[in-house]
């Protein structure tokens, strides 16, 4: 068990390659990759987003890592499915606003845009033992390399490489998994189900600019200038988690990964090469409204249900912002959101504050509140 660390302070794509080249050379990874060998990057584009807001991977850390590995004969396909519609039209978008589609001209990578996805056995799945993946994660016998972006999470606190594969799933599947798996222990079970089937070769987390506050899309940009890199993504995790002031334990994905044998419980209990965690800890990384300590085991059995009902987060329009374009409520897995005289509106008696439609507003138009109580 170890991780790497690089010291990367700008998007610079020399200096990335080096970094990264680095990486790849300190777990001799160079060594799996024969002439023709493909090789599948998968970076986040949780939606349509400008590199600059950091809500996405920045196009630099992927062309410099497709650099590295063409050089060694790779032939690499950039594989991604957002949270709305996977469709052809769709991820051309999505790739072009992200600036993909610029830098697989400048670097001559391959963007995969048939979108074509099928369902997949999960024979070690512990909370669910099927899900449907697109195509290119799918494939035996390709190299898969997770590039994640360094995020806070408002429903699971935080958003590393394990989190990432979540984009395996194709599009608007991703709602319908949120109902399947509301509250945040299912979800993050069916999320380490999802990345023990995927079993990515190499994880990157871009750290060269992170998102605090309402991540994984609301939140704002922060220079934390890492970029974390392991042969195990939750290994990748522990050190992104506790950079930005998470204890790895209170993580619900690394908590189920440590309960499962996958990871140690803190970065301090594996090999770290490179720099040191503490070179790159942020204290005052700003977290979710939704990543509050919880008290409720503070009181009797009989008074949590309801206490955790009331002070559980919640979505919340802002009207004078909402532009009634819809995207909230074909993210909803509930389908508790509808557009009336173009603002949103939020059925709460139905709502699962999954928070999916936070993350897919086009606006940053939906806040994450709670009971004030907790702002006192």
């Amino acid at each position: 068990m170890s991780v790497f660390l690089a010291k990367q302070e700008t998007y610079e794509i020399g200096s990335l390659c080096r970094a990264l080249d680095a990486a790849f050379s300190a777990y001799r990874f160079y060594d799996r990759i024969a002439p023709g060998t493909r090789v599948i990057l998968k970076p986040n584009l949780i939606m349509p987003s400008a590199p600059e807001r950091a809500a996405v991977t920045h196009p630099n850390v992927v062309s410099a890592a497709a650099k590295c590995l063409m050089a060694h004969g790779a032939e690499v396909l950039v594989a991604e499915s957002g949270g709305g519609p996977y469709s052809p039209a769709a991820a051309k978008a999505s790739f072009r606003i992200c600036g993909y589609a610029a830098a697989a001209e400048q670097t001559d990578f391959s963007l995969y845009t048939e979108c074509k996805y099928r369902e997949v056995a999960l024979p070690a799945g512990k909370r669910c033992n099927t899900l449907t993946v697109i195509e290119p994660f799918a494939r035996p016998g390709d190299l898969i390399v997770d590039i994640a972006k360094l995020k806070t999470h408002g429903m699971m606190d935080y958003s590393g490489a394990v989190k990432n594969l979540f984009g395996a799933v194709p599009g608007l599947m991703k709602p319908e998994l949120h109902c399947r798996y509301p509250d945040r222990e299912s979800f993050a079970e069916m999320i380490v189900d999802l990345c023990e089937y995927i079993r990515p070769d190499f994880s990157i987390i871009d750290g060269v600019v992170g998102m605090e506050g309402d991540g994984p899309t609301g939140g704002e940009p922060r220079n934390v200038g890492v970029l974390i890199a392991s042969t195990s993504p939750y290994d990748c995790d522990l050190a992104g988690a506790e950079i930005i002031r998470f204890d790895p334990m209170t993580v619900p994905i690394l908590k189920n990964a440590h309960e499962r044998g996958l990871c140690a419980a803190s970065a301090g209990e594996i090999e770290v090469l490179g720099a040191k965690v503490s070179d790159f800890a942020v204290a005052d990384y700003r977290h979710a409204h939704s990543s509050d300590v919880d008290f409720l085991a503070h009181f009797p059995k009989f008074m949590r249900p309801a206490l955790r009902k009331l002070t559980t987060p919640y979505p919340k329009i802002r009207k004078k912002d909402c532009v009634g374009c819809g995207k909230c409520a074909e993210s909803c897995p509930e389908h508790t959101i509808t557009v009336r005289e173009k603002k949103a509106q939020i059925d709460y008696a139905k709502c699962i504050r999954c928070f999916c439609c936070h993350e897919m507003c086009p606006k940053q138009a939906i806040d994450i509140r709670r009971f004030s109580l907790f702002n006192l």
